[in-house]
């Protein structure tokens, strides 16, 4: 199991997303995809080209990033992936199931 962090914010915590799995983050938090989109996109693509039902998004960052990097995913896991939602009042990660088809 990973999670995968799409960019991870400095001094924001999220080692509590770390009971889902393995944290991996996809792009440097300091890259924009309206400078340079191909790279941004190749490099999302190799990181997450191993993504599955047992792995997880952190939505954190850009959301052009973050669109990017679901849509990647979900092509390499038949339509469907999951994403951890930060729920304020619960002050946890909750996970929630998407499926494109």
């Amino acid at each position: 199991m990973t999670v995968y962090i799409i960019q991870k914010t400095p001094n924001r915590d999220v080692s509590s997303a770390s009971k889902f799995g393995e944290m991996v983050e996809v792009i440097d938090y300091r890259k924009q995809i309206a400078l340079s989109g191909g790279p941004v996109v190749m490099k999302a693509r190799k990181i997450l080209r191993n993504f599955c039902d047992d792995d997880f998004l952190l939505l954190m960052g850009d959301p052009s990033i973050i669109g990017v990097c679901c849509a990647i995913a979900a092509q390499h896991n038949r339509g469907k992936f999951k994403l951890l939602k930060w729920d304020r009042e619960e002050q946890r990660y909750l996970p929630i199931e998407i499926n494109t088809y």
